[in-house]
């Protein structure tokens, strides 16, 4: 990237679109509870009620710490839902690479809802990065920056059908210990090189005098 590019970004902007979408917290967070599951599962000789709890438990633990570092509230809430709903899911199947179905199932409801998004010119990064950014609706009447949100929007939706890609033959293998293995490996490590190559999109694809996210050129 040339530095005539690179200057025109704010100092510190790269670091805010990590930020921005929940960073690398967040991420692990979301590993811990299926960590606990799948660990819980093996070593209690196959328990799925005892890796459900297990799952749930380090949820709650989660849910508490992350209320006290001042995370919102409806954030924690839908997270630790997944978990409880995962949990209840297996127990009552009696299936534990069940607990992974929500996972699976959010995860395609993502990637149809991004592509969605970018085909009715609403770009859920935009949306989001956007909001958090409170410019409103102003990030979308600006032409370059909606283009460029288009664009980044489309490698989130590549995140979510890797996962998917990899998740589906696991959980109809029947494997435990490899849903466990493949959500810790496509959770931070996915999430971080999706937001890395998404930012790079998005600079990529506006003009080199577009003063960056933070700055809609409205008219």
């Amino acid at each position: 990237m040339s530095a005539q590019r690179s200057s025109q970004v704010a100092p510190g902007e790269p670091e805010s679109l990590t930020t921005l979408l929940g960073g690398r917290t967040s991420a692990i967070d979301a590993s811990l509870p299926p960590v606990a599951f799948g660990l819980a599962w093996w070593l209690s000789g196959q328990s799925v009620l005892v890796a459900g709890v297990a799952a749930v438990l380090v949820g709650l633990i989660l849910a508490v710490w992350r209320l006290v570092r001042g995370a919102r509230p409806a954030a924690v809430l839908v997270s630790l839902l997944a978990v409880l709903v995962g949990a209840v899911i297996a127990v009552r199947t009696g299936q534990a690479v069940d607990f992974f179905l929500v996972r699976l199932l959010s995860n395609a409801a993502s990637a149809v809802a991004f592509a969605v998004s970018v085909a009715v010119r609403w770009p859920l990064l935009g949306v989001v990065v956007g909001t958090v950014l409170r410019q409103r609706t102003r990030w979308r009447r600006d032409p370059a920056l909606l283009r460029a949100y288009g664009r980044a929007s489309w490698v989130w939706v590549g995140q979510y059908l890797v996962r998917l890609v990899v998740f589906i033959p696991l959980w109809a293998a029947n494997s435990v210990l490899g849903l466990t293995v493949a959500q810790v490996v496509l959770t931070w490590p996915l999430v971080a090189l999706c937001i890395a190559v998404s930012w790079w999109v998005l600079r990529r694809s506006l003009p080199a005098e577009h003063p960056g996210i933070r700055h809609p050129q409205v008219d």
